[in-house]
């Protein structure tokens, strides 16, 4: 018997539950389908949120011939067949669906371009991840992107109700409490093959415990807790759009000074099994980039925690990096140094291999002090103040060049202080210079 979660494909678009945004009255996907103006598109969303069925009701709702390719398992091959098969049925039009695309190299994406272009097939594509990264400009330019979201509880609620009760391709008359269908819901993370996938393992479990005579099997909490055990239950995709949205989150939280959300994203990552360490990295980075020198004991307390999760390892471990996140949300913030230094690289990538001053070299040997290297340096501790004011130790290219701008806050208060006594020595320094030229 095919799965459940294949039996209740919805038939016809009145049965697709959610993607209001576009399949409700007046948005772009029905009006495009009511208008008859059937175009090549790509469906963007998280699994389960009903690419395939959606490109299967497209075709149907047309009256087109509706022929599938899997990314993983076709090659050219595969798509000139269907190709072929398109190009028989000229008359009445062919939708070519290829599901998880993004795994199609250059080379296999551009084989159906040309049919593409010439009106051959109507192209749809299901992906993942994000299509602008993983599909051909040549391509994507030629279809239009609808992104599905993730289904929200209500709609996965009407979906396994709708399994339990229909005796033609669900489950039916088999019955399930409300607590089991609510679990079901929460437990499928917005995807409907896996809410689907886990009722009909509940319904098993259900049938093997056996009820009074008379009375119809009913899929009940502890059945649905039996089915959901030994696994995570979210939604990650390590190197995918899901890891990248949940750290990016994280960041921007931290960045923002939210210490609250910072935490629940922090939790979010460790709760589909993120890597601790790669989390621990990350943190680091935010330290210097978004704190820097207004705080620096942020990098501190990140590194002892990233420390204390290698030595403790999890879940122990894991405190350790919570109390870090608090600490680098509530810091100050400055990305004074993480700016300097992206100016500094650029300059450096820009300016090529400008000569170090010849007062700046090093000069271990006879020869090198005979050129005159390290001559006219002035030793920092042998000046006024341990600073040797107006002192340049730029390339002649760069003199005076300024990157480092510290904020007014944190340390970096202090630090600009110091900074404008260090400029106010410099200036003096040179006005004396040029005055004593002048005499």
């Amino acid at each position: 018997m095919r799965p459940l979660a294949d039996r209740m494909r919805p038939r016809h678009l009145a049965e697709v539950c959610g993607q209001h945004h576009l399949l409700g009255e007046g948005k772009p996907l029905r009006r495009a389908l009511a208008g008859g103006r059937l175009h090549s598109m790509i469906f963007w969303g998280p699994p389960g949120s009903g690419k395939t069925t959606l490109a299967r009701l497209v075709a149907n709702a047309a009256d087109l011939q509706f022929l599938s390719l899997s990314a993983v398992l076709s090659g050219v091959k595969d798509i000139r067949a269907a190709i072929d098969r398109a190009k028989a049925e000229q008359s009445r039009g062919t939708v070519l669906f290829i599901d998880e695309v993004h795994r199609f190299n250059k080379s296999q994406q551009d084989a159906f371009l040309p049919q593409v272009e010439d009106g051959t097939v109507i192209f749809i594509g299901a992906t993942t991840e994000n299509p602008s990264f993983e599909v051909n400009n040549a391509l994507l330019s030629r279809a239009r992107v609808y992104v599905l979201q993730a289904l929200e509880a209500a709609d996965l609620v009407q979906i396994i109700t709708a399994a339990v009760s229909d005796e033609e391709r669900g489950l039916g008359p088999m019955g399930a409490t409300e607590q089991a269908v609510a679990a079901l819901a929460q437990a499928a993370d917005g995807d409907a093959r896996r809410a689907l996938t886990f009722l009909e393992i509940a319904a098993d479990l259900a049938l093997g415990d056996g009820m009074p005579v008379g009375e119809a099997a009913q899929v009940r909490l502890e059945h649905v807790q039996a089915a959901l055990s030994g696994g995570s239950l979210r939604r990650f995709d390590k190197g995918g759009d899901a890891f990248y949205d949940l750290i990016s989150a994280l960041h921007k939280s931290v960045r923002g000074s939210d210490p609250d959300a910072s935490l629940y994203w922090l939790a979010r990552m460790l709760d589909v099994g993120c890597d601790p360490l790669y989390i621990a990295r990350r943190l680091a980075r935010i330290a210097s980039e978004d704190i820097g020198n207004a705080d620096p004991r942020a990098l501190a307390i990140t590194l002892d925690a990233w420390d204390t999760q290698v030595r403790l390892g999890t879940p122990e471990g894991e405190l350790a990096l919570g109390q870090a996140v608090v600490y680098l949300a509530l810091a100050a913030k400055s990305n004074a140094v993480y700016s300097a230094f992206k100016a500094a690289m650029a300059d450096a990538k820009e300016h090529g291999s400008l000569p170090v001053p010849v007062h700046l070299r090093n000069a271990p040997t006879r020869l090198m002090k005979e050129l005159g290297h390290g001559r006219a340096y002035r030793y920092a501790h042998d000046e006024a103040n341990a600073y040797a004011a107006g002192e340049n130790y730029f390339p002649e290219a760069l003199k005076g060049k300024r990157y480092y701008a510290p904020v007014e806050r944190g340390l970096e208060i202090k630090l600009a202080e110091k900074l404008e006594r260090l400029r106010e020595l410099d200036r003096h320094f040179l006005a004396a210079q040029r005055s004593k030229f002048k005499t």
